[in-house]
């Protein structure tokens, strides 16, 4: 089947779906895969491979068999681009497929007969591995006899542990419920609904950036907040349409809907608001992990959206004002506002007696800003400060060691920063990984993996009481890829061999652009 079949039955103009087409796939040690759940005339699941430059495409109306030798009636459709792999959302009623549409799971998958899979699927048989964040093991496709398009989906190898029920309503791509995809906002394009609007003319801010400092800074020009533990983000609101954006411009909608949802209610007709978007513990503390554990789908945290500063209003740029004016306004702004909109109060300027408050809770730290400052967007200019008790940052993860004893997946990650164009090793990381997040991350460095070592300064020839060194022959183990992802580490120290000490993973962050990770130095003050 072909890509033309697939653009027949669709009206681009009044569904979001990829138009045909296909990206070539760049450098990945295996193809993908991707499943969704699809909840159209009737639930079912749609089984797609990257074969070919396009998604070969099976529904399977009972989903993927999970007892070894269990069987599945897996009816071939359409072949589909390979950007569909990617789409979450509604395609409107009325149209070819219409309903809500989840990325159930996805990762990358290895074929066991012939070395291209097209020949498999040829001669009507396809057998596999699949390396993904729900789904880890061996399937086989089978073409029934006298018969295009019905396939028998068989659970080969070994069986595995049937997913759990929260874990079938939760996206691998965004952590959401199917509930959650239907109703959220811009999940439904259609070419009518915006007839008559404005697009929204509002653009992308950089944020402005703090500078880190070893203590508290002198002087009495100063008001402190708490430093929070999640993705920096700015919320641009211009009537009724928002769009919620990373640190680094990414698209944070899909992900965050319920907040979207809040900040659509805001009684403003035009907003931009800097912020931070958390999950909150048991206690109320902004928490990188549950935030990790919320995208995956194991937990459901309370959310916050912790809106620090006001950008633009109503047509008024403010970030020409000083810090107490934007500060006075964002409060006023926000006085109406609902969970999980927040405002994020001042602390007043006792550096002394709130640092001991902040260690004594356990927080990260606290910013530190001049009442007169203006709004620098990008910039680091000391006019903002912050000052940790707990030391992490995001590092770089350039590969990673293989699994040992029980642990499934990988052993350890070996991550770094840049320095200039080179990517320096800095330590291993073997903690912080519960079962699905070693799948998560196993599948996702997968799908980067490279022939080359990516640190400039491996292997190592100096050992240190502290960090383990990675040797060449301990190299010739590890797994090498493309150094893109970006994790949030918390660690004890530096060693004097610049290795950190005791590393704990604790995330990937989706908001930092890897080249742009560098090793944090505290400054004076």
């Amino acid at each position: 089947m072909s890509l033309r079949e697939y653009q027949r039955k669709r009206d681009f103009l009044h569904t979001s779906e990829p138009r045909s087409g296909s990206r070539k796939q760049r450098g990945l040690a295996s193809p993908r895969f991707v499943i969704q759940k699809h909840d159209a005339t009737r639930l079912h699941y749609d089984f797609r491979l990257e074969v070919g430059g396009t998604l070969k495409s099976w529904a399977v109306p009972k989903g993927m068999p999970f007892k070894k030798g269990e069987k599945r009636l897996a009816m071939q459709v359409e072949d589909h681009p390979l950007d569909y792999r990617d789409f979450e959302g509604t395609i409107p009623k009325g149209q070819y497929g219409g309903g809500t549409v989840m990325v159930w799971d996805q990762g990358t998958f290895d074929s066991l007969g012939y070395p291209s899979p097209g020949k498999d699927l040829d001669a009507g048989k396809l057998h596999f591995n699949l390396h993904g964040a729900k789904l880890n093991g061996e399937w086989t496709l089978v073409r029934m006899h006298g018969s295009e398009n019905e396939w028998l989906l068989i659970k080969s190898g070994a069986g595995m542990k049937p997913v759990s029920k929260r874990a079938d309503d939760s996206s691998a791509l965004s952590g959401r419920a199917m509930s959650q995809i239907a109703k959220s906002p811009g999940a439904v394009w259609d070419s009518n609904r915006n007839r008559g609007t404005k697009k929204m003319t509002l653009r992308f801010i950089e944020p402005m950036k703090a500078k880190y400092l070893e203590n508290p800074p002198p002087g009495d020009d100063w008001q402190f907040e708490l430093k929070f533990d999640g993705y920096r983000a700015l919320a641009l609101k211009e009537g009724d349409t928002v769009r919620l954006l990373s640190s680094n411009g990414k698209d944070f909608n899909k992900r965050f809907p319920e907040i979207v949802e809040a900040i659509a209610r805001l009684p403003r007709r035009q907003l931009i608001l800097d912020g931070e978007i958390v999950a909150l513990d048991s206690q109320g503390r902004s928490s990188f992990q549950k935030l990790q554990a919320y995208a995956l789908g194991e937990e459901k945290p309370p959310l916050a959206f912790y809106a620090f500063d006001l950008l633009r209003e109503d047509g008024k740029n403010l970030t020409r004002e000083p810090w107490s004016e934007r500060r006075a306004r964002l409060d006023r702004c926000l006085s109406q506002a609902t969970d999980p909109v927040r405002f994020s109060a001042s602390l007043g300027s006792d550096a002394r007696k709130l640092l001991k408050e902040v260690r004594r809770l356990g927080l990260e730290g606290l910013i530190a800003k001049r009442r007169t400052s203006i709004y620098e967007p990008g910039r680091r200019s000391g006019a903002w400060v912050k000052i940790k008790c707990l030391k992490m940052q995001e590092f770089v993860i350039g590969g990673y060691t293989p699994p040992g004893g029980a642990r499934a997946h990988f052993g350890a990650l070996l991550i770094g920063y840049y320095e200039g164009a080179r990517l320096i090793f800095c330590g291993k990381v073997g903690t912080g990984f519960d079962h699905a997040v070693l799948k998560m991350l196993h599948a996702r460095m997968t799908a980067l993996e490279q022939a080359a070592c990516p640190f400039a300064n491996l292997p190592e020839t100096k050992s240190s009481r502290w960090s383990p060194t990675l040797t060449a022959r301990e190299m010739k183990r590890c797994h090498w890829t493309r150094p893109a992802l970006v994790a949030q580490i918390r660690f004890t120290e530096w060693t004097d061999d610049d290795k950190l000490r005791h590393p704990v993973f604790l995330g990937l962050r989706e908001d930092k652009t890897a080249r742009l990770v560098k090793r944090e130095r505290a400054a004076k003050s």
